[in-house]
């Protein structure tokens, strides 16, 4: 009962830290982290929020898509990141933007966006229309791309119909457009006070490291197979 009254107020508290952000220009918010491209070099593209981003880190870098770079250059494989996280971003910010992101060549397309919809109690069908829309737009752009959905959740406070039809969402979307699907992006990480920075919301650099190995388990398989 402790650890769930944690998360709700975990996420209650990130309604108002996403709103309040200051989202950077469109031509700031992708960020290679990366090393330079070469001729047999594929990038991996990381479309989100604040947890994408990694907000309040020290290093862009040691936000869980540096982590995943930091395993890709690990494995020796030839895949470049770019983090396109921006802070406070909803589905619906992401539809609006995901025109001018696609400009570059993408070969595995990584969506995490959704839990500030949920924050505010958007309605479900809504955030599975944008996110949809997301999906829609990479694969005319880039029909050979890989895709891998990150999945969220909402505190049982926002109402149990809405949390589970919220929940339900991710890997209903991942089925329908032959996605890979990592369950719950902050599974060992949400709710868990050492992990998280001062606002209780976004993970710390060690918190990051266990996100980057949650997306890890999964798109490990998706780069190996592309």
């Amino acid at each position: 009962m402790h650890k769930l009254r944690i998360i709700c107020i975990v996420f209650a508290v990130l309604v108002f830290a996403a709103c309040g952000q200051k989202k950077p220009a469109p031509e700031e918010a992708a960020v290679s982290t990366g090393k330079p491209d070469s001729s047999s070099t594929k990038t991996v593209l990381f479309f989100g929020d604040s947890l994408t981003a990694g907000y309040g880190l020290d290093d862009p870098s040691e936000a869980f898509p540096g982590v995943v770079q930091n395993k890709i250059d690990a494995a020796h494989l030839h895949y470049k990141v770019v983090n396109a996280g921006l802070s406070g971003e909803t589905s619906a910010g992401g539809k609006g933007r995901i025109g001018w992101i696609l400009k570059q060549k993408v070969a595995i397309f990584v969506l995490e966006l959704g839990a500030n919809d949920g924050l505010r109690g958007i309605p479900v069908t809504q955030t599975r229309q944008n996110l949809q829309a997301i999906v829609d737009s990479v694969k005319a752009k880039y029909p050979k791309a890989k895709l891998l959905m990150l999945g969220m959740q909402v505190p049982p406070n926002m109402g149990a119909a809405y949390a589970s039809s919220f929940k339900a969402t991710f890997p209903e979307l991942a089925a329908k457009n032959n996605m890979a699907l990592v369950p719950f992006l902050l599974k060992g990480v949400g709710g868990v006070p050492s992990l998280n920075q001062k606002d209780g919301i976004h993970p710390t650099a060690e918190g990051a490291k266990i996100v980057g190995d949650n997306v890890w388990q999964v798109l490990q398989g998706v780069l190996l197979t592309n």
